[in-house]
């Protein structure tokens, strides 16, 4: 894959995929995207940026989708995708708000060639109460008059449409890097990462989203 890019190119993802990166930040990113070589714009290869106010906490880490690290994995040359789905396991007493499906844990198999030529099986597991994002959740306080924190949490978005999905994606990124350490040394998948960006959230923040949320639902409805 030519993941060479023209000047207007890194220009436009500078503007849009890495708003957020410093020039150094983006100069890493990039240099990461063309070591790899995985492409921008087809969201094979993102930059995500913690603690954007704070020099001294403020760090970026790579971010790899699923389809970007299937590509770093088959141009190993050693690799086979995983022949049977991922085994999950459930545990009914653990179903409600926070894991919707009660799951315990994912493992998923994948293939390694051995300098013999023989395969043998790479497993990657990931628990859900290690990579699940948490939400708080909001209900409408007499008292201040106004939405608040209840001080309880949930699950939104993806991982709570698509839990099985969510965390086998994270039980992958496991096996790659635990059969490939030098190819996936660092590298995060997106699903990986979900849960940082949810804890990087203050409280402040939150509700700065919720009433952003509130504003938007306004709009929509007039």
């Amino acid at each position: 894959m030519n993941t060479d890019l023209t000047p207007a190119q890194m220009g436009l993802v500078r503007r849009t995929i890495a708003k957020d990166c410093s020039t150094e930040e983006f100069d890493l990113f990039m240099a990461a995207a063309k070591s790899y070589g995985l492409d921008p714009f087809r969201k094979q290869i993102l930059p995500l940026v913690f603690n954007k106010k704070s020099d001294e906490k403020r760090r970026m880490a790579i971010v790899v989708s699923r389809d970007g690290l299937r590509v770093i994995a088959q141009r190993c040359g050693d690799y086979r995708p995983a022949s049977k789905p991922a085994q999950i396991t459930y545990d009914a007493d653990l179903k409600g708000p926070t894991n919707p499906k009660g799951i315990v844990t994912a493992t998923v198999f994948l293939w390694k060639r051995d300098a013999g030529g023989d395969w043998y099986e790479v497993a990657g597991e990931a628990d859900w109460d290690e990579f699940v994002p948490l939400s708080q959740e909001w209900a409408y306080d007499e008292g201040q008059g106004r939405r608040a924190p209840t001080g309880k949490e949930s699950v939104d978005g993806n991982w709570k449409k698509m839990p099985k999905i969510m965390i086998a994606k994270c039980a992958e990124a496991q096996a790659l890097r635990a059969g490939w350490p030098d190819q996936f040394a660092g590298v995060y998948a997106e699903e990986e990462m979900d849960r940082a960006v949810a804890d990087e959230m203050t409280a402040s923040q939150s509700v700065e989203a919720e009433e952003e949320r509130i504003r938007q639902q306004r709009v929509q409805a007039g």
